[in-house]
């Protein structure tokens, strides 16, 4: 056989499809056979009882991952949702006709379903003996070698499929994902939030400052927008009367990817009428403390998870800073006086600091890039920034003591924004003039029909949005956006 790994798949794909055949001539197409699993793998391993061995059948279901005849009876296991199963064949059980098949038609890759009794071995795993098995999908390709698996980081994310069966981290990672978001709907639910769907097409670009994608609509004959936000849909709810509502939803952004960055991407937007940012603090501490404890459940009985950058453990249990963005520039910057000098002298601190200032920034736009680079990343214990400067944000409330910040909060764990959240603007005259004052890259679309719903009243209200990709990194140790997200964006290839 040739030792070039693409001709050695090439060979294999040509031994399966022949096999196939054989099947197929014998009477027993897999890929119209079907089982039907009474358990999942690890479900049926807790029915095992210690001394009752072959007291309990079942049947399982799963992808051949281990296989490795050995003469009259082998033992393989076979892979669901749940992770291994050990299978133990017999000739003398199964018959040697059936054995035969075993031994010569299935491939490492096959997803087979068995029935049979449980018992443990001479080592102590719970194992079932295979009575009658079905082959129900037979793998024409062969799985990646097994010691390596999937190492080219571009085949990881282009095929994820592969990656799920082969990578036993990954496919924990993403399930956990699945059972966050499960965990975050059951936690609103459970406070009297209602569910929304809000769409994805727009005809306005509204709720944050990002590029949009753009499509066209041919039956209206008119372009669409990809939302960028679900939040002023959501606040035409509260105006309707939904005192409690939350979307998590796919959110579209037109710009770059990276570490932390993905254009498609979801968002939890939550929206509470009758409470304020300071509501919103308290939400979010305790659907993420519920989370750690009931989703991730450290293993020390604690609420503290390994942060992966520092190695750092953050505390979830333990006190949650709240500080002032103003105070935490006048920190890293050593000036009390920062937010009265002139641009030219903010201009040349950044730059002393080691970042490139743009010369038609805006001013508090070099200011927040002192905050986002030499800050934030810095922030790795629960940190609430609160009282953000107005132009930051048009849709939140002016603090009554100072107007030039917003009664707001950005939650910072791990270096990374995680929530924003804010005293919702319901008044339609500063709202409008909020929006039609923004300058620099913070200036969105106006939805002038939103403002037409605030003339109708809106309640006061809190809202926040949380992202699940970033949140999904900080609870799993993830590296990158990528390794949360299913099927990440990639570049057209083969």
């Amino acid at each position: 056989m040739s030792e070039n790994p693409q001709d050695i798949s090439h060979d294999q794909h040509a031994v399966r499809r022949q096999k196939l055949a054989e099947l197929r001539a014998a009477g027993a197409d897999p890929f119209r056979a079907n089982v039907a699993p009474t358990h999942f793998s690890a479900d049926a391993k807790k029915l095992y009882v210690d001394g009752a061995d072959y007291s309990v059948t079942v049947t399982v279901a799963g992808r051949l991952v281990t296989f490795r005849v050995q003469g009259g009876s082998s033992f393989v296991k076979v892979q669901d949702q749940q992770g291994p199963i050990q299978l133990y064949f017999r000739r003398d059980v199964l018959g040697e006709e059936r054995y035969n098949v075993f031994k010569k038609q299935l491939d490492l890759g096959d997803i087979i379903g068995v029935t049979g009794a449980l018992f443990k071995t001479k080592t102590g795993e719970i194992t079932v003996r295979v009575d009658a098995f079905t082959l129900v999908s037979k793998a024409l390709r062969p799985l990646p070698e097994k010691f390596h698996g999937l190492t080219d980081p571009e085949a990881i994310y282009r095929q994820r499929y592969l990656d799920l069966i082969m990578n036993a981290e990954s496919r924990a990672r993403l399930m956990l994902r699945s059972r966050v978001v499960s965990h975050i709907r059951n936690f609103l639910e459970a406070r009297s939030f209602i569910e929304a769907e809000t769409p994805v097409l727009e005809n306005t670009a509204g709720g944050a400052a990002a590029r949009p994608f753009v499509t066209h609509h041919n039956a209206l004959n008119a372009d669409f927008f990809l939302r960028i936000a679900t939040e002023l849909r959501l606040k035409r709810l509260l105006v309707g009367g939904y005192d409690r509502v939350f979307e998590i939803g796919r959110i579209f952004r037109n710009e770059g990817v990276s570490r932390r960055h993905n254009p498609e991407f979801t968002m939890l937007e939550v929206y509470q009428a009758y409470s304020d940012y300071r509501g919103m603090m308290t939400l979010i501490r305790d659907l993420l403390t519920s989370l750690v404890r009931d989703v991730i459940k450290p293993a020390d009985g604690s609420l503290k998870i390994k942060h992966a950058a520092s190695g750092q453990d953050i505390d979830f249990g333990g006190e949650w800073r709240e500080v002032r963005y103003k105070d935490l520039i006048k920190e890293a910057t050593g000036d009390a006086e920062w937010f009265s000098r002139i641009k030219a002298e903010k201009i040349a601190k950044a730059e002393s600091l080691g970042l490139s200032v743009h010369p038609g920034w805006e001013e508090f736009e070099i200011t927040n890039e002192i905050f986002s680079k030499k800050i934030e990343p810095t922030l790795i214990q629960p940190t609430f920034v609160t009282h953000l400067p107005k132009e930051l944000c048009p849709l939140a409330k002016l603090n009554a003591e100072d107007p030039s910040v917003l009664d707001v909060f950005e939650l910072t764990i791990g270096g990374m924004e995680v929530a924003p959240a804010y005293s919702e603007q319901n008044d339609p005259d500063v709202q409008r003039a909020m929006f039609e004052t923004q300058a620099g890259e913070e200036k969105q679309n106006i939805d002038y029909d939103f403002l037409l719903a605030l003339e109708h009243g809106m309640p006061p209200a809190g809202g926040m949005g949380v992202g699940i990709d970033r949140l999904c990194i900080l609870l799993t140790g993830a590296e990158s956006i990528r390794d949360v997200i299913l099927f990440p964006q990639l570049r057209p290839g083969a």
